[in-house]
């Protein structure tokens, strides 16, 4: 089939054994024909070769334009006319792809279509930290060693130009008294008898202890600690030099001075997440009303739509889903969340991330839909990337991570810190950690990979997270911090655990300015 997105190319040179630089798989993406160009290019590679390469693509890309006696003009009868740019696809069902069915769970055919008057030709996205594709990870004790190795040495590098840090047997035989700094992962943290806070910090040379007094301004700090995450320690050594009186506290954090990227015109993107189609709970009538907006001359400035995870409600995610379910397949909920996303405007631009009640693995990073899928979701060539990526729209750089560890950060911190009624200020926290979910071994689980795709490496200008279906927003040192809500009213399972879910409601971010505007559709 047709190779129509990076995503897919990825999958297929996975599927035969191969990687490839970024800008191959880019350079491939842009050609007339994807799926020619990649066979061209693996026929053409060296039989020792492993990875291809962006050189490699190029010499095949210019080997077959020059090839061609003359230029192919022949426009494609269904999608192309000479001189006149791509259109995408169209936003209404039409022939054998119109829904027919009236049972339960089939939407009808959207009323309103078409694309509104945008000039797609000013657009710009680019993804990073997409793994869809590229897990590696075989559950071995080494893969777990070497993604909590990189987790450290990428936090860590945050962390040294505050601190002289010293490793942790180069404290061992420092004398008692001296002045010490240590950069370490939190492996312990437990009150002494006192009430002090001793804090057992682990680098890659060994562990050591760290003393938090209770009277210090920065005990409070303690409280804002996770298993795992990474910190840094200023304090003097006990007499013995066997443990380390703490002064300073560090976090790897977000410069306070970290300014934004904005968009050069003006234009506008809507952030949702958690749809749940599939659910009895679904809110259809809200999303008609929803759909119905954005093709209104108002949200003519809407051309971009990223969704946070959850578009279907899943099976087997929680006890006795099943009496919840207004559609049993999860395949069959998937066909009916495509014909959904056929009412959103044909301009739209639209990308996806999977959450926990989506059909890839629970454990996180969560690679992008398998191709079956992927042909399900067919509507508006919505592409899919990995949860969590970072989607630079107009400059604008958008973290999407569904959230599933702000249970735990919810949990483990005080309410004053991070609570379901205020989810952004627990949003905070993760952005405070530089790391979405930093505490391994709760109820987030972590896939060791090649590298830690979890750690945000590069400061975003908005982070955009859904799960916890509470809707709030705020700034934390100059970042956009957004939980979106849901599409779904309140279910006996939410009931039971004592949710009541902020739904209906619509974020409308303005990428030029950052400012945000939340719209109630239920």
């Amino acid at each position: 089939m047709p190779l129509e997105t990076p995503a897919r190319i990825v999958s297929e040179l996975a599927s035969r054994g191969y990687n490839a630089e970024r800008e191959a798989v880019t350079r491939i993406a842009d050609t007339r024909d994807p799926s020619a160009t990649l066979e061209r290019a693996l026929e053409t590679l060296p039989d020792e070769a492993l990875k291809l390469t962006t050189d490699h693509v190029e010499s095949v890309v210019k080997a077959t334009e020059s090839a061609k006696s003359e230029p192919d003009t022949k426009p494609n009868s269904e999608t192309e006319t000479p001189g006149a740019p791509t259109q995408p696809h169209p936003s209404v069902s039409t022939g054998t792809d119109a829904p027919t069915s009236t049972e339960p769970g089939t939407p009808a055919p959207p009323e309103t279509g078409g694309s509104r008057d945008v000039d797609t030709s000013l657009r710009a996205i680019e993804v990073a930290n997409d793994m869809t594709g590229q897990s590696t990870g075989t559950g071995e004790y080494s893969d777990f060693v070497s993604v909590f190795r990189d987790r450290y040495e990428k936090l860590a590098s945050k962390l040294r130009g505050r601190v002289n840090h010293r490793p942790t047997d180069a404290i061992e035989n420092m004398g008692g008294g001296s002045d010490a700094a240590l950069i370490g992962m939190v492996s312990d943290i437990r009150s002494t008898a006192s009430g002090h806070w001793l804090v057992e910090l682990e680098d890659t040379n060994g562990t050591f202890p760290c003393l938090v007094m209770k009277d210090r301004p920065i005990a409070d700090l303690v409280q804002q600690l996770l298993m795992d995450e990474v910190i840094a320690v200023e304090g003097t050594l006990a007499d013995d030099a066997g443990i380390l009186f703490v002064d300073s506290l560090y976090f790897p954090d977000v410069p306070r001075t970290h300014s934004p990227s904005t968009a050069d015109r003006h234009v506008q993107a809507a952030l949702i997440s958690d749809v749940h189609v599939g659910s009895q709970e679904f809110m259809e009538d809200a999303w008609h009303r929803f759909t119905d907006w954005l093709h209104t001359a108002e949200a003519e400035t809407v051309e971009y739509l990223l969704i946070a995870g959850d578009m279907v409600e899943g099976v087997g995610i929680y006890p006795e889903q099943d009496e919840e379910l207004d559609i049993i397949d999860i395949y069959d909920q998937y066909r009916a969340f495509s014909e959904y996303l056929k009412e959103v405007p044909g301009d739209m631009e639209i990308r996806m991330i999977p959450g926990n009640h989506d059909a890839v693995r629970l454990a996180e990073p969560q690679p992008g839909f398998d191709e079956e899928l992927r042909d399900i979701m067919s509507a508006h060539d919505a592409q899919v990337h990995s949860n969590p990526s970072l989607v630079t729209v107009e400059g604008v750089t958008v973290l999407m991570y569904h959230g599933v560890s702000l249970d735990e950060v919810i949990a483990e911190l005080p309410d004053e810190e991070a609570s379901y009624e205020e989810p952004h200020k627990a949003m905070y926290q993760l952005l405070k950690k530089r790391h979405v979910a930093p505490q391994y071994g709760g109820h987030t689980r972590l896939a060791p990979e090649d590298r830690d795709y979890l750690v945000m490496e590069e400061v975003p200008d908005v982070f955009h997270t859904g799960h916890v279906h509470k809707l709030g927003w705020g700034e934390y040192h100059n970042v956009v911090a957004l939980n979106s809500g849901c599409w779904q009213a309140q279910t006996e399972f939410q009931k039971s655990v004592n949710i009541d879910p902020d739904a209906g409601f619509a974020p409308i971010l303005d990428l030029d300015t950052l400012d945000m505007t939340v719209r109630k559709f239920s």
